[in-house]
């Protein structure tokens, strides 16, 4: 009799063994049905020394049920899971689910109903209709995906099918993509892109794992250089994986390359619908998706050739996962290529100081484009100090600023003004007594939005109307908004110059690949004066007339207890500095602050990327802080405020005394309350040296919590909220 240890999605039963019926092959990584008491579960073969589990008497063990229709998943994806699990502290379980996060795909081929538009008007015509036809036009979708475009019933939709205005439409669920051509478009290079393509198309051809870091200022062509890589890898017939930190990116990447290959490449992200998600499943299991452009969660897809990752933007905070299983995209990207033995990728004008120090230990292989493409300069920085150049009363941008984007219109050039606040103003409180809005499940001031008239929660999404009377005095008219946000930004352009063109770029504005496509068609066909945004405006975007960067308050991503700020400030203005002057035209950068002596400001305004960079390296290793030592935090929540404080002094009270490692806490979170609940941290220092996550797991493991209580752990945060 043989028998079989499966990975399953119950994690409080842990890893279960079974039998395999006579006739059936159950090699590991086959994904199998198996029964579990009165119901039947997915679960993955794996191999029994790598998977510990009680030992089962033979004659207890149920047989497994039968294969689902998908390929076995390959060794190095198993060992990936493994490794992933072990790294950042998760159940095996909880990464596998990643890789099967398709449920249609697993069932096999199949096709299916979709409905679209005929033509035909309905002969009774209602509001809901006339709003379904008019948002589902060039649209094709379940009823229940149409219902969610255009914001009604499935009802109304229906209607719409039995009186002809929606008709019905087989659809192959697994219909092949078009092809991308490697010779399609090849572009011309310049001498330093041509090098930097040779050696990375070298790489893929030869196979193997070779790590590079893409290091190259705004402008200088990093992604036609990776596309030539890619242009290998689709020569060689293997998969490539681009990785995006924004999903308002894709429309323009896809654009990109689409001029390049001939064809759009494959998206993952989580606004794809249900069917396109498992028609992209399928395809990369089975090979047949040449190259897959995603978020953090496509790392995880079970490529069938695997070739070549790329990461863009490596930086970017948001590769890191903050909530489930907490992993970092960039370094995951880094070990997936390990395992499959390709090339990665990690590309950026402004790298994280880990991924600096990987490359100066030689660990990654530093690729520099030092000049912006076809002779364009970087653009001038210059600081404008508040203290001593103040703009006016209940104003925020100061008048050198306000004159130069001013200029800037009268030539037809585009200026574009970042602030890292979204919404109108991040408080509203009553002039009369004081009172401020907050959050009832978060420590967290409601941010106003007057675009949508609302109260807003941007960590748990809860809203509300303001009221027209205060909710504690009941003084009428009486609610102030204290401080910017991009919205009272855009409102002080337009006051100031009421003739000027205006968007928003933020995640409220651009929350679609659509709606940030729009955008960027708009500001690149000149239909836009001056861009307001957050942090979404600082990357990729490419507009050749933009010439002037404001930065409104460059000082507030130093605020607050996050220990990378300074190198995440000196990012994020480096890259929003990085969108002017890319066309023809000279650009300039001008900088509002307080603190023009702070170190991260003042290099940038000296351009020495290198200066910041070696200082906040010495900081850290002062610090003991990564890429010198290591960071691991404990997060210990729970509805009940009384029962999250036991919990954290329980894990506190029986903390490893172990050198090399120092333990802080617990304390209340920065954000106490979250989501509804109560929230207590713990951090950990250690060297590089210490086995931080077997201290970790020997610790909290000898430990039982109420089971309203909720231990996460993060390897490596970036939060400290």
């Amino acid at each position: 009799m043989k028998r079989v240890r499966l990975l399953h999605f119950n994690f409080a039963l842990g890893p279960l063994d079974y039998r395999v019926p006579q006739g059936m092959a159950a090699e590991p990584g086959a994904v199998v049905v198996a029964p579990l008491g009165p119901r039947q579960i997915v679960g993955i073969v794996w191999e029994k020394d790598r998977l510990p589990a009680d030992e089962v008497p033979d004659s207890k063990l149920r047989p497994l049920i039968g294969h689902l229709p998908v390929p076995p998943l390959k060794p190095e994806l198993r060992r990936l899971i493994e490794w992933t699990a072990d790294y950042y502290c998760a159940h095996p379980a909880s990464v596998a689910r990643m890789v099967l996060s398709s449920g249609g795909a697993l069932k096999g081929p199949a096709t299916m109903t979709e409905y679209r538009l005929s033509g035909i008007e309905p002969e009774r015509m209602t509001p809901q209709r006339a709003v379904a036809l008019d948002a589902l036009q060039g649209e094709q979708a379940t009823i229940r995906e149409l219902a969610e475009l255009a914001s009604v019933s499935e009802g109304v939709l229906r209607g719409l099918v039995n009186c002809g205005a929606l008709e019905p439409v087989e659809v192959d669920c697994d219909r092949p993509y078009p092809r991308a051509r490697p010779d399609f478009a090849e572009p011309e290079l310049a001498p330093e892109q041509h090098a930097a393509a040779h050696k990375f198309a070298s790489a893929v051809e030869q196979g193997g794992f070779a790590p590079f870091l893409l290091d190259g200022v705004t402008g200088s062509g990093k992604t036609e250089v990776y596309f030539e890589a890619i242009s290998a890898a689709l020569k060689k017939g293997t998969q490539t994986l681009v990785l995006l930190p924004e999903i308002a990116l894709t429309e323009a990447f896809l654009r990109r390359f689409e001029d390049r290959f001939g064809a759009a490449p494959v998206t993952w992200h989580s606004s794809l619908k249900s069917t396109e998600r498992r028609r992209a499943w399928r395809a990369i299991s089975a090979g047949t998706a040449q190259v897959v452009v995603g978020a953090r969660s496509a790392l995880f897809l079970p490529y069938a050739k695997l070739g070549l990752i790329v990461v863009d933007e490596a930086h970017e905070i948001s590769f890191k996962q903050d909530d489930g299983v907490r992993y970092n995209a960039r370094d995951v990207a880094v070990m997936r290529a390990r395992f499959e033995s390709i090339p990665v990728i990690l590309s950026s004008a402004t790298p994280a100081l880990e991924s600096l120090q990987m490359a100066e230990a030689g660990i990654y292989e530093k690729v520099d484009l030092p000049n912006r493409f076809g002779g364009a300069s970087l653009p001038a920085i210059e600081l404008t100090d508040l203290t001593e150049e103040p703009p006016e009363r209940g104003h925020w941008l100061a008048p050198s600023l306000a004159d130069a984007w001013k200029e800037r219109l009268e030539r037809g050039e585009q200026s574009l003004l970042f602030l890292t606040r979204r919404g109108y103003a991040p408080l509203t409180l009553c002039r009369h007594c004081g009172f401020r809005f907050q959050c009832p499940n978060c420590s967290a001031w409601l941010v106003e939005h007057r675009l949508s008239r609302r109260l807003a929660c941007h960590h748990c999404g809860h809203e509300t109307q303001p009221p027209d009377a205060c909710p504690e005095c009941g003084e009428p008219d009486c609610l102030v908004a204290c401080g910017p946000g991009v919205e009272r930004i855009a409102d002080e352009v337009a006051a100031l110059l009421p003739e000027a063109r205006i968007a928003l770029a933020t995640s409220d504005t651009l929350n679609s690949p659509e709606k940030a496509a729009k955008f960027v068609a708009e500001a690149e066909e000149g239909h836009i004066d001056v861009i307001v945004g957050t942090q979404l405006v600082t990357k990729g975007f490419h507009f050749p007339q933009l010439t002037l960067v404001g930065v409104v308050d460059a000082d507030l991503g130093l605020e607050g207890g996050d220990l990378r700020a300074a190198e995440r400030t000196y990012q994020q203005i480096a890259q929003v500095a990085g969108r002017a002057g890319r066309g023809a035209k000279k650009g300039e950068v001008l900088i509002q602050t307080r603190h023009p002596q702070a170190a991260v400001i003042a290099a940038l305004a000296a351009g020495d990327r290198d200066a910041f960079y070696s200082a906040e390296a010495e900081a850290r290793r002062h610090a003991g802080a990564p890429p010198f030592g290591r960071w691991a935090a404990i997060i210990v929540s729970s509805e009940d405020e009384a029962e999250a404080r036991e919990a954290a002094r329980a894990i506190g009270g029986t903390r490893p005394d172990i050198p090399d490692v120092a333990i802080l806490g617990p304390a209340p979170a920065p954000m106490a309350l979250l989501r509804g609940r109560y929230r207590y941290r713990l951090l950990i220092n250690a060297r590089r040296s210490a086995e931080v996550q077997k201290v970790i797991r020997e610790w909290l493991g000898a430990l039982s919590f109420a089971p309203g209580v909720r231990v996460g752990v993060d390897i490596d945060p970036y939060s400290f909220v």
